[in-house]
């Protein structure tokens, strides 16, 4: 097993990290335009790997040559956000720095999974499916899984229990229109609106849709990459070790939901096809109102793609 990471930034190291460290491949290409950072990081995750006892190699590279033949592409580059900036202010630089990144990568690794982090992330996706020419179960964007753990780390906070018993769906755009579903929402199997009144719900739906720019305001001059990567992380193990997953995922719909067109978040079993299954979740009126106008919203995006050159 082979992944590369493209992306040397943090959310790129940690990812490469964490496969490492779990050793959930024999080889791992950390890729950067920047000489000799991809190179430095890789060999200092290397020299740990005695120290964690992982016989996963990681090398740092600024050749896409050397990505050749990986089972797994993970593309974390871009532009990080800052104070005030929405996902959508990156999406013509981000366009042409994914979407060169998709075209190099495909060229030595035509049959890979790709997994696209950078943002805006159903965007990229969908720019990552346009430049590698693949099938969408090979394309799957990290974006739910991400907005999900949010979600269930608010749920737990307020009302401090494992966050292992709280379980929740979130669909739509990586964005401020994301949707989460307090119905679809269960600690240890009783439905949150038994534990929690609605105007706490409220609130925690409104933090978990602003849960990205909250860590960006802390942080001033990056952007989140523990909790992201560790999605990423959980996608490729759920396809690799085959364990069909249910995990929501950024992906495009060929007439789901009554949607084609637009790659948006929706609830996918995860196994060693990739996607193998889009899960209709039923919505009510209202539910399905906010998630069409959410995969509106990343159409109106894609749509903006057409006067680029990415």
């Amino acid at each position: 097993m082979k992944i590369t990471v493209i992306g040397a930034g943090n959310v790129g190291a940690t990812t490469a990290e964490r496969i490492a460290y779990s050793e959930l491949a024999h080889e791992v290409v950390l890729l950067d335009i920047a000489e000799g950072i991809p190179q430095g990081k890789g060999l200092d995750m290397y020299e740990a790997m005695p120290v964690v006892a992982s016989d996963t190699r990681v090398t740092g590279t600024n050749n896409y040559q050397d990505t050749a033949g990986s089972n797994f592409v993970i593309i974390t580059a871009g532009l990080a956000r800052k104070p005030g900036m929405s996902r959508d202010d990156l999406l013509a630089a981000n366009a042409k720095i994914v979407g060169s990144c998709a075209a190099q990568a495909v060229a030595y690794s035509p049959n890979a999974f790709y997994i696209v982090v950078s943002n805006p992330l159903d965007v990229m996706t969908y720019v990552t499916l346009q430049k590698t020419g693949l099938p969408r179960n090979k394309v799957i964007g990290m974006a739910g899984v991400l907005d999900t753990a949010r979600y269930r780390t608010f749920i737990s906070m307020e009302l401090n229990v494992s966050v292992e018993d709280v379980q929740a769906l979130i669909l739509g755009g990586h964005g401020d229109s994301m949707v989460p579903l307090p119905r679809y929402t269960t600690v240890a199997g009783i439905p949150l609106a038994d534990l929690m009144p609605q105007d706490k719900i409220d609130a925690i739906v409104k933090r978990a849709a602003n849960g990205g720019i909250e860590i960006v305001n802390f942080l001033k001059t990056g952007s989140a990459y523990y909790a992201p990567s560790a999605s990423a992380v959980q996608m490729a193990e759920s396809i690799i070790k085959d364990k069909r997953r249910i995990l929501p995922c950024s992906v495009a719909l060929e007439g789901e939901y009554g949607l084609s067109g637009v790659v948006t978040g929706v609830p996918v079993k995860l196994g060693k096809n990739g996607v193998e299954q889009v899960i209709e979740v039923a919505l009510n009126n209202d539910e399905a109102a906010a998630f069409h106008k959410s995969a509106d919203d990343v159409k109106a995006n894609i749509a903006k793609l057409a006067a680029m050159e990415y």
